[in-house]
């Protein structure tokens, strides 16, 4: 949990609480953590903290499609929006590996709000949340696909949801996870990221991404 900035940037007594209310859980390769529309006090639900593998947050047209929100990995705190709203999940979470995961109960969790503090962490954390989201929405509707392509190469590269101040160059990304992520086809990305390729900012392998040039993706977010 010492890699999230999140968790880390709050006092030593909420993060010992937190790790002292949460119990240890193992879900297998491929199961569901939660579903789209589960209720509140669905069977093993909570606020989960992400020890060991990696988890899919993503959304299931009726036609089948699913578009990949974010892929997060091991620090990772989520769940907190059925929590605090009491609405229905909004979106499937789906084990990528095997997971260790750490599960906060409904009624703990809302023993940690009532401490100023941790409700503090939880708001910044759900304006983190917010900012990313706004910079999504910015790239669909007024950026170019390279841009758009370029941006989440440079989120992902933070972590995607951890967004951690240390970038790292290799990305372990299958290209079909990445072009749901960006709503278009495999086809349309391989184009991108093959012009990308073939002007040095990036290099292609098997289920991996290595950035090149992060000064050129920058440029080409900056730029639109």
């Amino acid at each position: 949990m010492e890699r999230n900035p999140w968790f880390t940037s709050m006092p030593r007594a909420q993060r010992e609480a937190l790790l002292g209310a949460a119990e240890l859980i193992h879900v297998r390769r491929g199961a569901m953590v939660f579903r789209q529309g589960d209720p509140i006090h669905a069977a093993g639900g909570g606020f989960y903290g992400l020890l060991a593998g990696t988890i899919k947050i993503s959304s299931l047209r009726q036609d089948g499609r699913e578009a990949i929100l974010a892929v997060l990995e091991p620090g990772n705190w989520f769940g907190e929006i059925t929590l605090i709203d009491g609405s229905p999940r909004t979106h499937d979470a789906t084990a990528l590996e095997t997971l260790d995961l750490l599960v906060v109960p409904p009624d703990a969790f809302a023993q940690q709000m009532r401490d100023v503090v941790f409700a503090n962490a939880m708001a910044a954390m759900l304006a983190a949340r917010v900012r990313m989201l706004y910079g999504l929405t910015e790239d669909a509707t007024l950026r170019s696909l390279r841009a758009r392509v370029a941006h989440r190469l440079l989120v992902m590269a933070r972590g995607d949801a951890t967004q951690s101040v240390q970038l790292r160059r290799t990305l372990m990304l299958p290209q079909e996870a990445l072009a749901m992520m960006l709503g278009v086809t495999r086809q349309t990305l391989s184009k991108e990221l093959n012009a990308l390729a073939g002007e040095g900012v990036i290099a292609l392998g098997y289920g991996r991404i290595e950035l090149l040039s992060l000064d050129a993706l920058q440029a080409l977010v900056s730029t639109g």
